[in-house]
C-alpha cells in the first residue's frame, strides 16, 4: 500500500512538472522584417519646413509574454540616421547637437506589456525610450489594423512625438521645433510552424 501511494505521488509530481515546463516554454520572439519595415523621423523648422529622415539600420522584435500580452523591443542605430539627399543635414543630425551618434550610437525603445488586441483596435503604446544616455517614458499611438494578422498581412503603423529637450538636444531652439515625430511601419518575419 505504501509503495503504491509513493508511486502515485511520484506520478502526480511528474505530470505537474511536465505541465509546468510546458507552460513556461518560451515562444520565440517575432522579428521585424527589415525588407518591409521602415523607421523614420520628422523634424519641423520654425519656418514651416519639414525635414524627413529615416533609420536604415535597426533591430526589432515582439515577444509574447506568458500571460498572452506582448512587449516590443526596438534598437536603432543613430550612426546610420539620415536625411536622404541632404548630406549636410545628415551630418548635422548625427552630430553632437542632435543624436550625438559618436557617443550614443543606439536609441532603444522597450514597451510596457500590451494586450494583443491593441494591434487590431489601435490605441496608446507606452514604454521607455533611451536616447543620448537619457531614458524617459513615452506614449506612441498605434493605428487600428486593416487586416486579421497585423504585421503579417498588413503593416503595423505607430507614431509619436518626443521632445528633443528631454534628451539633451537643446541647441537650435530658435530654428527647430522641440517636437520630433517618430514613425514606425512594421512587418514581421514569418516564423517556422
Amino acid at each position: 500500500m505504501r509503495g503504491s501511494g509513493g508511486q502515485a505521488w511520484l506520478s502526480c509530481a511528474l505530470v505537474l512538472l511536465a505541465a509546468s515546463a510546458g507552460a513556461q516554454e518560451a515562444v520565440p520572439p517575432s522579428r521585424f522584417d527589415p525588407e518591409r519595415s521602415a523607421l523614420g523621423f520628422e523634424v519641423r523648422t520654425r519656418f514651416g519646413q519639414h525635414l524627413d529622415g529615416d533609420f536604415p539600420h535597426y533591430e526589432g522584435r515582439v515577444e509574447e509574454l506568458p500571460d498572452g500580452r506582448r512587449r516590443v523591443h526596438i534598437r536603432v542605430a543613430t550612426t546610420e540616421a539620415r536625411i536622404p539627399d541632404r548630406p549636410r543635414y545628415t551630418a548635422w543630425m548625427r552630430g553632437s547637437s542632435f543624436f550625438d551618434a559618436e557617443r550614443h550610437p543606439w536609441m532603444e525603445f522597450v514597451s510596457e506589456p500590451y494586450p494583443a488586441g491593441l494591434l487590431h483596435e489601435g490605441g496608446t503604446l507606452e514604454g521607455t525610450l533611451t536616447l543620448r544616455g537619457a531614458s524617459h517614458r513615452e506614449r506612441l499611438q498605434v493605428a487600428p489594423a486593416s487586416c486579421e494578422r497585423p504585421g503579417r498581412d498588413c503593416d503595423i503603423l505607430v507614431r509619436g512625438d518626443i521632445e528633443r529637450s528631454h534628451y539633451g538636444m537643446r541647441e537650435w531652439q530658435v530654428a527647430l521645433a522641440d517636437a520630433v515625430r517618430l514613425t514606425v511601419r512594421v512587418r514581421l518575419l514569418e516564423t517556422a510552424p
